[in-house]
């Protein structure tokens, strides 16, 4: 089921426009955990459901969103600037830069996407989702 949606995207992504979307190479979120240092300060695109989606508003008072982001095997953070159009268990195609750590305050953020754009599957072809 994995590797079928990951072809239906990797065909969507190439063959029509999506928005900010480009027709990068779809990367799993295994590989992004498996190989971070490969991947880090890189763009990249994943998809994947969307969990635990909050809403924010960052020290400059613009909106912000984050939520986490997961396939089978693995969980990536996800955040961005303004408004994001989905909702908790939706799937997702996020493309953006991904850093391997990341020093907020006091706390270090390990694995974590910023968000260039986030589309929904059912709304770039919704016989892709069932």
């Amino acid at each position: 089921m994995r590797r079928l949606i990951a072809l239906a995207l990797t065909s969507v992504l190439m063959t029509m426009s999506v928005g900010p979307l480009s027709a990068a190479v779809l990367v799993e979120v295994t590989e992004l955990i498996a190989h971070p240092d490969h991947y880090d300060h890189q763009v990249v695109t994943v998809s994947g459901r969307v969990t635990n989606y909050q809403l924010a508003t960052n020290r400059d008072g613009q909106p912000a969103f984050g939520f986490l982001l997961q396939d089978t095997a693995g969980t990536v953070k996800v955040v961005g600037l303004g408004k994001a159009d989905v909702r908790e268990g939706d799937y997702v195609v996020v493309e953006g830069i991904f850093s391997r750590l990341r020093q907020a305050g006091r706390a270090i953020v390990y694995n974590e996407i910023k968000a260039t754009s986030v589309q929904s599957m059912t709304k770039m072809n919704p016989d892709l989702v069932g």
